[in-house]
């Protein structure tokens, strides 16, 4: 065993390490004592030169200054001064009763500036950025370096005033926002009440409503902060509550929503989304942005008297904006479609929703009875390039129709590199369809515009749904229209336009009591008003026009039956949007009464006018009354129709008729017309398919069947 003893206080202390340790123990502890004794506020004015240097703008902690060291820094000022640049609007960035910073000491050895939370006491900011990037909050010389921009997790604020000024957003708003003592004192989720006005986008807009009092500023991993507020700019409204993840962003948005007001397009202005012009609205729906991409889901509400339900995607990420969704109508009411097309609001799409545009007064609208029938308003082409979209839109029917046999509509609508193309698009007509694009290039000025339309299986009696005369009539028309145009309006679109319209009808049947007028056969229209009309075998019908700047000129213009065939001649401004038709009846049997003459369809779209050619007529009547005067019998003589007219060459007409990718249907509507043409029949059991069969898969009306045989 060991007598060694162990060393004595005495000796430990001479020793040389123990001498270090205390030193080390004496040193720390007499600094913790510093740290948490030193009067900090003697660094004030140091610390205020040091900062105003650095910033080159004024600085100052006007009464005192503590601190708390650590790893994040609590830094305490009681009263603050921080001005602005010298181009700011407002003379300071911040002043405030008191303010607290939490800096993270570790991050400014990065050179990064990161204040984990800031609370302010009665503040007043004056925040200001311009476009080529220069921030008042910058806390250095250089207010476009990113490095100089702090990062800022938390504010919270009690009473006080922001105002924000953005040119390159249009922005000016001042907002003041209060702690409500009564809320916070219930422990309400959302104390603070704020109220804004100025603009946005250059557009006048007033906001209010409730928030929390601590708001996450860029931490989008934070919880949450929730948001009520009620906005109103023009004649747009919109209520919406949630949550905001971000409030610089808004990232993490999940908001509740209710938009309204008095016209869609406007929103253009306010939030930069190229959308449709329309009637009043009421929208609600659900709102949530995650990065730059915005989503709006289960969209619901009106246009008018239309409905509307669907979901919308707005993405920001990209250098040019894109929208893309999809939207449908159970029931679209055609009034609704008045301003898509240039024309003013209908009555009854604003009657329909009197309170939606703020203030509740339904304006007035003023028709002016010289406007032209097609519409002049006019195209923005730098919306066409604002974005990129792809919107697919349909409506299970069309009500209110206003005589136009416009049953159901669906489309594309798809927006890029300053193209508007409308199409794939299919219209419900007359039982029928009306199918195929638009598009429309925005990057010449004015803008050129081409229309692509097949009417397929048009069915007679529907297409002019309210003349009583053709509701017992049935057959089915096919159409093309193809044309291209230059233009910033339909009006001058169409009014410069150039290209081929065609129309063409097979076997079906008509009322003969219209074609008996059509001819002026008196004897004729006697005894069908006696006895009752009845239907005449129409063999072919066709009417096609060429088109070049503006003006269609008839190609081809025949309507044949068994009983009339008439042939029409002339030409349809679209430019001085007139009428110059002259139609030449020939009935086929002799008949009494019958004054022969031109039919003439003239006028304007806005104010038709059909009548007879009254130089033709008078000169017939004359002699029937010169024959009158010497003997009545004669008279009556000179009214009988001995039928000069021939059928038509159903075959030559269609093909003349046609546009050139109808022509195989019109080989097939030619050749089942071949033995009407020669007077004779098939037998039963040799009869090819039938046109309706070739084309549609599906036979013709019995009555239609027996007519063709």
């Amino acid at each position: 065993m060991s007598n060694a003893t162990p060393p004595s206080f005495a000796q430990l202390r001479r020793t040389p390490w123990v001498k270090w340790l205390v030193a080390v123990v004496a040193a720390i502890t007499l600094l913790a004592l510093l740290v948490i004794f030193f009067p900090w506020d003697v660094l004030r004015g140091p610390l205020n030169r040091y900062v105003s240097e650095r910033t080159g703008r004024h600085f100052e902690i006007t009464r005192k200054l503590d601190v708390k060291l650590g790893r994040t820094t609590r830094v305490f000022a009681d009263g603050l001064e921080f001005a602005n640049p010298a181009w700011a609007q407002d003379r300071n960035l911040v002043t405030a009763e008191s303010a607290e910073l939490d800096i993270e000491l570790s991050a400014l050895f990065h050179r990064r500036i990161e204040i984990a939370r800031i609370a302010l006491r009665k503040p007043v900011l004056g925040l200001q950025i311009e476009p080529d990037g220069r921030r008042t909050w910058a806390l250095g010389r250089d207010e476009g370096d990113p490095q100089n921009i702090p990062h800022i997790g938390l504010l919270v604020v009690d009473n006080g005033s922001a105002h924000f000024v953005a040119s390159e957003h249009g922005a000016d708003i001042l907002t003041e926002f209060a702690i409500d003592a009564a809320a916070s004192a219930a422990a309400h989720p959302m104390p603070m009440t704020f109220k804004s006005k100025g603009t946005w986008r250059k557009e006048p807009f007033t906001a209010q409503g409730r928030t929390g009092s601590v708001l996450t500023i860029n931490s989008a991993s934070r919880e949450p902060f929730p948001l009520e507020v009620s906005a109103a700019s023009g004649t747009t409204a919109m209520q919406a509550n949630g949550a905001v993840a971000s409030l610089a962003t808004f990232d993490g948005a999940d908001l509740s929503f209710n938009l309204r007001g008095q016209d869609l397009s406007t929103l253009y202005k306010l939030l930069g989304v190229v959308l449709p012009a329309t009637p009043r609205y009421a929208l609600r729906g659900h709102l949530l942005r995650q990065g730059d991409v915005w989503n709006a889901r289960g969209l619901n509400g009106k246009l008018g008297n239309s409905d509307l339900v669907g979901e919308l995607d707005f993405d920001r990420s990209k250098d040019v904006p894109h929208l893309a969704g999809r939207l449908h109508s159970q029931s679209l009411d055609f009034d609704d479609l008045a301003p898509l097309v240039g024309l003013p609001e209908q009555p009854r799409s604003a009657a329909a929703m009197p309170a939606v545009v703020p203030g509740g007064k339904v304006e007035k609208v003023v028709h002016d009875k010289g406007h032209k029938v097609l519409p002049t308003a006019q195209l923005d082409l730098a919306r066409l390039k604002a974005m990129t979209a792809e919107v697919d839109y349909s409506a299970a029917r069309v009500v209110n129709a206003r005589g136009l046999p416009l049953e159901r509509m669906s489309l594309r609508v798809v927006m890029a590199d300053g193209f508007l193309r409308l199409g794939p698009m299919k219209l419900g007509v007359a039982s029928g369809s009306l199918a195929g694009s638009i598009i429309i290039n925005g990057n010449t000025n004015p803008a050129l515009a081409e229309a692509h339309l097949d009417a397929r299986a048009l069915e007679l009696n529907k297409l002019f749904p309210r003349l009583k005369i053709t509701q017992a009539s049935f057959g089915k028309m096919h159409g093309d229209i193809d044309l291209k145009g230059r233009g910033n309006s339909v009006a001058t679109m169409l009014g410069t336009s150039s290209g081929s319209v065609s129309m063409l009808m097979g076997r079906g049947e008509i009322s003969n009591l219209l074609m008996e007028f059509a001819g002026l056969d008196g004897g004729e229209i006697i005894k069908f008003l006696i006895r009752g009309d009845k239907n005449v075998v129409l063999r072919c019908g066709a009417a096609s026009f060429d088109v070049k700047d503006g003006l269609m000129t008839s190609r081809a213009f025949v309507l044949d039956t068994e009983d009339t065939i008439i042939y029409g001649s002339g030409g349809i401004s679209l430019a001085r949007e007139s009428l110059d038709l002259t139609l030449r009846p020939y009935p086929k049997d002799m008949s009494i009464l019958s004054l022969r003459s031109p039919l003439t369809l003239s006028g304007t779209f806005d104010a038709p006018k059909a009548g007879v050619d009254k130089g033709a007529l008078a000169q017939r009547a004359g002699f029937a009354l010169a024959l009158g005067a010497l003997n009545p019998l004669l008279a009556l003589a000179s009214t009988v129709e001995t039928g000069p007219g021939k059928d038509a060459n159903c075959r030559t007409v269609l093909r003349d008729a046609a546009s050139t990718d109808m022509q195989a249907k019109v080989a097939i509507m030619a050749q089942e017309g071949a033995d009407a043409n020669n007077g004779a029949a098939a037998p039963a059991d040799q009869r090819k398919p039938t046109f309706w069969q070739r084309i549609f898969g599906a036979g013709k009306p019995a009555a239609a069947a027996a007519a063709t045989r």
